[in-house]
């Protein structure tokens, strides 16, 4: 065999192994009915229920922020987002959470929030809030 044909199948075989990891790390879209049959991580797409209590306490744990959402099915859930509540939250005029659901609470890894911009009309901002991981 040419050495040329066994870098080409180095080169392709590469190139499967980075298509497989992008696509199994990625979560898919869903709600909240949805992550309550799968184990693994989701992106639901909703809104915040102004009407339900914001969970912060800074001085008691500033790691610990809870919070209602409903999905664009009508479904709500209480979600736990482990980080500090994000600037503007109850702004936000639409919600994609990422993480999973434990017990009948979504656990929120990742909110990306799109919030009616402060200073102009016609642009939108988009914010973005990761979870804090915790280290001993």
């Amino acid at each position: 065999m040419k050495k040329s044909s066994i870098f080409g199948l180095v080169i392709i075989a590469v190139a499967i192994a980075v298509i497989i990891s992008i696509y199994s790390s990625s979560s898919s879209y869903g709600s909240f009915s949805d992550a309550k049959k799968t184990e693994s991580q989701l992106s639901v797409v909703g809104f915040l229920d102004k009407q339900k209590e914001l969970h912060y306490d800074a001085a008691k744990d500033a790691n610990y922020f809870s919070f209602y959402v409903k999905d664009k099915k009508g479904g709500e859930c209480k979600v736990i987002f482990r980080g500090t509540e994000p600037q503007d939250f109850e702004k936000s005029e639409q919600i994609v959470l990422t993480g999973q659901m434990v017990g009948d609470e979504f656990h929120a890894s990742h909110i990306l929030m799109k919030c009616p911009s402060k200073y102009t009309q016609d642009k939108v901002n988009v914010t973005e809030a990761q979870a804090k991981s915790a280290s001993l």
